[in-house]
């Protein structure tokens, strides 16, 4: 099961979907409009009830992995293993995020792109457009929404309780969610094994997709 970062869609795993699939049965979604991670936690329940899966492993990124986090704690048999790619135990103070919901749900995600985007990729990724426009067509109240569950996400306190194998992955350059975020998660999380990725910020399956694939399939096999 795969999960989203903030403001994006599915289409963030096509780097990742085909070697996946030569292995697994892979299912997507996208991001309700949610306020607070527990609720984000339990569309997943509800997702995987509607297709009759007790248990799947789940991969989150950014946004995904807290949601990742909180689905292991709030329902721990559910979750097979668990991939925490380019996510945080808690990502900065909340009132910047509260402001960026105001801001987008007055003028859409617009404002937000350019910083975005860098903060996604390093200067030598040439390949934004698509997710410029991926950014642009994110609605408004769902892209709120999730800025809110982010900001009231704090799991600092209850790593140690998440029981499922764990694997972390981060990029080397990630502003936003980098090495010292995932040596919080990997330190705290028992027996969680850790892996940074060179030459890439916070999307880093898609600036290093190889590598980032390679690691990921041999932690699930």
């Amino acid at each position: 099961m795969l999960s989203n970062a903030l403001g994006s869609t599915s289409m963030l795993w096509d780097r990742q979907v085909p070697e996946l699939e030569r292995r697994f049965s892979v299912l997507r979604y996208e991001h309700g409009p949610r306020e607070t991670m527990a609720e984000h936690a339990q569309d997943v329940v509800a997702l995987l009830d509607e297709h009759g899966l007790e248990r799947a492993s789940f991969c989150g990124v950014s946004l995904g992995g807290a949601v990742g986090m909180q689905l292991a704690l709030d329902a721990p048999e559910r979750v097979e293993r668990l991939v925490l790619a380019s996510t945080s135990a808690r990502f900065g103070d909340p009132e910047p995020w509260r402001e960026r919901a105001e801001l987008v749900r007055r003028e859409g995600t617009e404002p937000v792109i350019d910083g975005t985007l860098d903060r996604w990729f390093t200067p030598a990724f040439q390949e934004r457009e698509p997710f410029r426009r991926m950014l642009l067509d994110a609605p408004r109240d769902v892209y709120a929404a999730c800025c809110e569950a982010i900001a009231g996400w704090d799991a600092r306190e209850r790593l140690h309780e998440i029981a499922a194998p764990t694997l972390v992955i981060t990029g080397e350059h990630d502003p936003t969610a980098g090495p010292s975020h995932a040596s919080v998660l990997a330190e705290s999380i028992p027996d969680a094994s850790l892996v940074v990725l060179s030459d890439a910020a916070h999307m880093a399956q898609v600036e290093q997709a190889d590598e980032w694939n390679d690691a990921v399939l041999e932690f699930l096999q």
